[in-house]
């Protein structure tokens, strides 16, 4: 098999070569627990309070509210759970959306098991949330809003920054889920009213089993994991130094803005190139600068998006079908489904995600494997014939 084209980056990215190579000395050198008073466990804590720094830098926000976590499932249980339980005095409300990721949404359901109320907000047509419809949710009782920031299916960035003021203003807790538009486009705490973020590494082209949680400070909050009071005494667990430095350096990398306009660039070439060699296709998610910048989405008629999938992956073309937690799973994406599309649509739908390191050459071989798949599925398609029939 030729080189593989990996168009498979919402799920996770390739290790950086840098970040390899920073986090390598932490397996072998410097190996110590940075909890240890000794000179290798201050080297450790040294390398965690640098990496701190640098990624409170990158959404202004300050190093105590940084909390390093396993990844991005824990800290929105973390943040979710840990508010819930921490001002369940105050009410026992809580908002998400219909579109937001599932350990978000199952987190909210194992919530209801709990004696607390969830609301789901509707969302328009391109998976934005209505400011003035999160307003009109919020109640005397509510104690946390969760809205994720890049949708990890359709690529929708909500704007925050209005979003955030609507819960500010009714004194409410404003948590977002940010592991996909992180370095992508602009996050600050600050502008943006925000006391929560789950943020995680391996989205980034850094290592998979590192993420963080920002907690404003003065946040009321209850720690999940009880023990030796690690991250200030938040999460405690002996911290996973190589895979925390090796996330900084992912972070660093990731500022450099040349990465978005490339992305951007190979994102529309896709988009426009598909949207004209293939009829009856529908783009899922905004167009221009309201989608992340490495995020394509599409629903083909008449043919099933885990078909054209497994034809591409013969081909040596990685893509998906949506998020990648839930893959396995028969049901239409609860995302499509929420923006409006019938199941029929829902099941038709690829998920195409690039990277910095995703080339031109690689977009024009999936730019000529992908009409010529979709073209023999139809072919061979039932729907197909049923549609000519009725025609």
């Amino acid at each position: 098999m030729s080189k593989i084209i990996y168009l498979d980056n919402g799920a996770t990215t390739m290790v950086a070569p840098e970040v390899i190579e920073t986090m390598n000395k932490y397996h072998s050198e410097k190996y110590g627990n940075a909890s240890s008073l000794h000179r290798l466990g201050k080297e450790a804590r040294m390398a965690i309070d640098d990496a701190r720094r640098a990624i409170a830098k990158s959404i202004n926000a300050k190093e105590t509210e940084i909390i390093f976590t396993s990844g991005g499932t824990e800290s929105n249980n973390f943040a979710i759970k840990g508010i819930a339980f921490a001002n369940k005095d105050k009410g026992k409300h809580i908002i998400t959306t219909k579109i937001d990721h599932d350990c978000v949404l199952n987190s909210c359901k194992w919530l209801e098991t709990q004696g607390f109320e969830v609301t789901y907000l509707d969302v328009d047509k391109e998976g934005f949330v209505n400011p003035e419809k999160l307003e009109k949710a919020i109640r005397k009782d509510t104690i946390l809003v969760s809205i994720i920031h890049g949708n990890n299916e359709i690529g929708t960035i909500q704007d925050l920054q209005k979003l955030g003021e609507v819960c500010k203003k009714h004194n409410v807790y404003f948590h977002t889920d940010a592991c996909q538009s992180y370095t992508k486009t602009e996050l600050n705490v600050r502008k943006q009213n925000l006391d929560l973020v789950t943020l995680n590494a391996h989205k980034i082209h850094g290592p998979k089993g590192v993420g963080v949680l920002y907690i404003k400070k003065g946040t009321k909050i209850t720690p999940l994991a009880h023990g030796g009071g690690h991250e200030f005494s938040l999460r405690s667990g002996t911290e996973n130094v190589p895979g925390i430095v090796g996330f900084a350096k992912a972070v660093k990398l990731a500022m450099n803005k040349k990465h978005i306009a490339h992305m951007t660039k190979l994102r529309d070439k896709m988009i426009d190139g598909i949207m004209e060699k293939v009829p009856d296709v529908i783009l899922n998610g905004p167009k221009g600068d309201k989608r992340l910048c490495n995020n394509i989405n599409l629903s083909f008629k008449y043919v099933e998006g885990e078909a054209i999938g497994t034809h591409l992956d013969a081909e040596g073309i990685c893509s998906s079908t949506g998020s990648a937690c839930s893959s396995k799973s028969l049901e239409p994406s609860h995302v499509l489904i929420a923006i409006g599309l019938k199941p029929e649509e829902a099941h038709g739908s690829l998920r195409l995600t690039i990277s910095r390191y995703t080339t031109e050459e690689e977009i024009g071989k999936a730019l000529e494997a992908l009409p010529r798949i979709v073209a023999k599925l139809r072919k061979i398609s039932p729907l197909t014939r049923v549609i000519k029939r009725v025609l």
